[in-house]
């Protein structure tokens, strides 16, 4: 058979291991190789090819490869818990910068007992044990994890439509994991913990130098967003899609989604209530793709009016270069994500002007043409009319440079996903993104969800190094994540997923989001008008009464 890698081709006889492909094809990166894509699927270096194809490595460098490699470091983890508190389990609850926050439920832990996981971790890593792959029934892996005491685990496999299992066992433990593994342990050399009560923090290898461990990043107001928010699932008794299916089977959904915007409610009147506090006169909003920020904005805005005030809007789409006039990127594309691609001197000119009381002529942006309207809209503040300013860039401090510091309000939204699939297994904030962008692309902006996972990556890159670093510097965090949002984006979104091509390069990112809804149960039609017309899911389902017959980023 002949295997194409890299643009070279090479015979192999079949069948062939892939790790053997790797290291005849690629010997000298033989030891950064965590995978291969091959035909829309993911290969794991013990996999078999068995007919000619073209291979193409995987690499830490890759959004593949990171989930790969921290896959099997949370087997390790578990390995060295095991062995050290058997009586106990591990919780893994958020992503934290390039590492992922894990508690242990019951259990305290000080700095010493995190040095001896760690100390543990490094043994199970020097034993070089295989992560051995075997085929379970349905019946066979409940029966284990009940066993085990990993009843969550349990309950969701009883959801899932398959009748057997692909389970990984290693270290004298067994576990099902959502994805491709590594070979064997050996290959887990970088990582770190550091403690931080009550859990701590596993801090994987850097992105950009994956031979060092990433920097743990301070960010306390993000991690108390979390926190508040899988204490609230927790009270709900719903932190996993197990508990989740079972309030659709037992007909109890439209409480929990009473209960959900009831919270948004709540912390909508509360955020409100700070901005006046602060005196702010112009409140700017941020947050990364599909977190819902101009229905937040939009429902501040309602909120102030509620306390006697009168907000002006501002979009800083509105205030975009011609798309003719935005220098290019070494690609030849212009990076619409960029800083860079808003007239920043005439945003602050403007704001300037109405600050100080005077009038101010906004631009408009016209984006089906791509270029700034003639025509203006002029503006002027009194003194019940903050601003509300909404944009991917509202935190970047090029935007707030001097403004007197006291008049301004950041606020930080986020989808930061709480519900997991089960203690072991996370369900990640940018999936749940990725999935509200490609249902609302699709029935709003006629936009096939092939397109709308082609351009996903370069988003990603564009919050990594324009929206992320500046979180921290919110004044407010506001996490638009609703508990029982992924059910009814299943059921819109499920055959649009479909459409998707196994040939195509972007199925992977595709796949990953169907094996997260193949563990949801899907909610009969009639469920979505519970769903309130100013609910922020509705910015992406549609129905939302702030718009009208327009749908909004």
């Amino acid at each position: 058979m002949t295997i194409t890698m890299n643009g070279i081709s090479r015979e192999f006889a079949s069948p062939a291991f892939v790790k053997t492909i790797i290291s005849e094809m690629m010997p000298g990166e033989r030891d950064r190789v965590l995978g291969c894509y091959c035909q829309g699927a993911v290969l794991e270096l013990n996999d078999q090819v068995n007919t000619s194809c073209t291979l193409t490595p995987i690499t830490y460098l890759d959004e593949e490869g990171r989930r790969i490699y921290e896959r099997s470091l949370r087997f390790v983890l578990l390995i060295a818990a095991k062995r050290l508190f058997p009586d106990y389990m591990l919780n893994f609850e958020h992503s934290i910068g390039q590492g992922v926050y894990v508690e242990m439920e019951g259990l305290r832990l000080t700095p010493s007992d995190v040095n001896s996981l760690e100390g543990m971790m490094q043994d199970v890593i020097k034993e070089n044990l295989p992560f051995q792959l075997s085929r379970w029934t349905r019946e066979e892996a409940i029966a284990y994890f009940e066993a085990q005491g990993d009843f969550d685990k349990a309950h969701l496999l009883s959801y899932r439509p398959y009748d057997f299992f692909y389970v990984y066992t290693c270290g004298g433990i067994s576990e099902y994991f959502y994805g491709a593994m590594l070979p064997s342990t050996g290959m887990l050399q970088v990582f770190s913990l550091v403690a931080r009560a009550p859990g701590f923090v596993m801090l994987l290898p850097d992105y950009e130098s994956p031979d060092k461990v990433s920097e743990l990043l301070r960010l306390p107001k993000l991690m108390a967003v979390h926190k508040q928010s899988n204490y609230w699932c927790k009270v709900l008794n719903c932190a996993t899609a197990a508990s989740l299916n079972d309030l659709i089977s037992q007909n109890r959904l439209r409480e929990f989604i009473r209960i959900n915007e009831a919270f948004h409610n709540q912390s909508l009147a509360e955020i409100a209530e700070d901005v006046i506090n602060r005196g702010a006169r112009a409140i700017f909003i941020a947050g990364p793709s599909s977190s819902g920020k101009t229905t937040f904005a939009n429902r501040l805005g309602i909120q102030l009016r509620v306390n006697g005030l009168s907000p002006i809007m501002i979009s800083l789409d509105d205030f975009y270069i011609n798309r003719a006039d935005l220098p290019l990127e070494a690609d030849g594309h212009p990076d619409l994500e960029a800083l860079t691609a808003l007239d920043i001197p005439l945003f602050k000119e403007s704001i300037a002007k109405l600050l100080s009381g005077q009038e101010a002529d906004l631009p408009r942006f016209d984006f089906p043409a791509q270029k700034r309207l003639l025509q203006t809209v002029k503006v002027q503040m009194s003194a019940n009319t903050p601003l509300i300013i909404e944009g991917i860039h509202g935190l970047n401090p090029a935007l707030h440079e001097g403004f007197d510091k006291r008049l301004l309000c950041r606020i930080y939204i986020s989808q930061l996903t709480s519900i997991n699939l089960d203690k072991h297994n996370r369900i990640r904030t940018t999936d749940a993104r990725l999935l509200r962008r490609i249902v609302r692309d699709y029935q709003f902006r006629s936009t096939p969800p092939i397109k709308t996972l082609a351009m996903w990556d370069s988003v990603r890159r564009g919050e990594e190094k324009w929206i992320f670093p500046y979180q921290e510097q919110a004044d407010i965090m506001f996490n638009s994540a609703l508990h029982y949002e992924l059910p009814i984006l299943k059921t819109i979104s499920y055959e649009i997923l479909n459409q998707v091509p196994r040939t195509s390069p972007h199925f992977v990112k595709c796949n990953r989001i169907l094996k997260i809804l193949n563990y949801m149960l899907p909610v009969p039609e009639d469920i979505f008008n519970e769903i309130p017309p100013l609910s922020i899911l509705r910015e992406f389902i549609g129905g939302n009464t702030l718009y009208l017959d327009t749908q909004h980023g």
